[in-house]
């Protein structure tokens, strides 16, 4: 399996994310991770960034807002849930790391804007582009604390054994608007699927 469609996949893996445990979550709350609450209101922020980029292209025209919403707090239960097992692995992501990686692929992409254009069509806001390289140096270090390569299938499965530990000891619930936590497949899903949707 190719290193950037593993790490994608798992990535992408983590847009299945649902409530785990028990009671309702309070009203204007997306999701919660160990008492901290990630609200909608953030979660609509983001959509709008993605909707309406600042300069250049958006999400994937045909993502619906209801997709759109799901992805964006995947992404950000997802900051949370690498940062945990990164931690719970005694590793760390620094922000000179997180800064050689975002300048190596403007370098390759073109420059910054090109880049931002480029992540925003895959459904990463211009603000969230520093999070979505410390996620994937969190999996790649992850990886590579086990003595493997994320972009192994080996690798891709020591990377959500860790993310699903991370997740659970988050304690974490997903407002189910958005979906469902698959702990096995350490993803948020449609609690509908797409092709029975009306």
């Amino acid at each position: 399996m190719h290193r950037r469609t593993a790490v994608a996949g798992v990535l992408l893996a983590a847009s299945a994310l649902t409530a785990c445990g028990g009671g309702r979550l309070t009203a204007g709350t997306a999701a919660v991770l160990d008492g901290r609450r990630i609200p909608v209101g953030a979660v609509e922020a983001r959509v709008a960034e993605l909707r309406h980029p600042a300069g250049g292209a958006s999400a994937d025209a045909r993502q619906q807002p209801d997709g759109l919403a799901r992805r964006a707090v995947a992404d950000l239960v997802l900051d949370a849930v690498v940062a945990r097992a990164v931690v719970d692995h005694g590793l760390a992501v620094g922000g000179a790391e997180v800064a050689v990686a975002r300048a190596t692929d403007e370098e390759r992409y073109g420059g910054a804007g090109v880049l931002a254009r480029a992540l925003a069509a895959q459904g990463v806001p211009g603000s969230g582009i520093d999070d979505y390289y410390r996620r994937r140096l969190g999996i790649r270090h992850l990886a590579a604390a086990a003595g493997q390569d994320a972009g192994t299938s080996a690798g891709d499965a020591t990377v959500r054994l860790a993310l699903a530990d991370a997740a659970t000891a988050l304690h974490l619930r997903i407002n189910p608007r958005y979906g469902t936590w698959n702990p096995t497949r350490v993803a948020l899903l449609p609690d509908t699927p797409p092709w029975l949707a009306p």
